[in-house]
């Protein structure tokens, strides 16, 4: 049995798990032998997530749910795999269906002809639709759904106790998730949702890519700040050739350091 390493209590993320950088940030939350992810990451990614879990002796049978924090390629073009593996039922936003049933390659940033991105994206069945306030019940764990949009339409957070899964919400660096109209982007509605994180008691945020950190409101202040500026600039939804805290997080992840206490 591979020895499991919860950043907390009820909680593991499988690149902090694997000690390298798998993909997009893997929640597995769990309660005794149940358990649900938060997002699944590519399709190649899937044979070494599942058997990560499964040498962490989780009943593969005992997984409750797999859920999408929205509807982009790198988050969840292993759904549909995953969910023939483990025989679980798929939970996204109603407004993330579409995209995820019909595989939608547009809005998913699984195709992007002017950077030479060509993906597949599989279509999958979501057996669930969740909504603002809806919970997620994994064991004696309850996971609150919140609807954070502006990366996305369908953006989802989600609560447990002092925590925040915060997708691509925010990142340690101040970074928030690409602002992209075709993909149902909107800066108010992102103002907005990093505003609802910011005036909350959650004390960590655990997002989407890159290392876990406190939740800092002069950092959220400042990117909130920057936001705002961008209701009145045109330089918003550039693509960076380089991310420094990618970089960060491979040496967090190699050297084993978890999040601060």
């Amino acid at each position: 049995m591979l020895e499991r390493r919860p950043v907390f209590p009820g909680v593991i993320e499988m690149n902090y798990q694997a000690g390298w950088r798998i993909g997009c940030n893997v929640y597995l939350v769990y309660d005794d032998r149940d358990w649900a992810l938060i997002d699944i990451g590519y399709e190649e990614s899937v044979d070494e997530i599942i058997e990560l879990i499964r040498q962490m002796d989780f009943p593969l049978s005992q997984c409750q749910a797999l859920v999408a924090t929205h509807a982009d390629v790198d988050h969840i073009q292993g759904l549909a795999k995953a969910k023939s593996i483990l025989k679980a039922p798929v939970l996204a936003h109603p407004k993330a269906v579409p995209s995820l049933e019909s595989g939608d390659r547009i809005k998913t940033f699984a195709e992007i002809d002017a950077q030479n991105v060509h993906l597949d994206m599989p279509k999958v069945k979501v057996d669930r639709p969740i909504v603002d306030g809806d919970r997620i019940d994994v064991g004696g764990r309850s996971l609150e759904v919140w609807l954070t949009p502006g990366h996305t339409d369908s953006q989802l957070a989600f609560r447990m106790g002092n925590l925040l899964l915060s997708g691509d919400n925010i990142y340690r660096d101040g970074s928030v998730g690409a602002i992209d109209a075709h993909h149902g982007s909107d800066i108010p509605s992102f103002i907005q949702s990093l505003d609802r994180i910011a005036a909350s008691d959650v004390e960590w945020l655990l997002p989407s890519h890159g290392p876990i950190f406190r939740k800092d409101d002069r950092l959220l202040a400042a990117t909130i700040t920057r936001l705002k500026g961008y209701l009145k600039l045109a330089d918003f939804g550039t693509c960076a050739p380089h991310w420094p805290l990618l970089d960060e997080w491979d040496r967090d992840l190699a050297e084993g350091r978890f999040p601060a206490p």
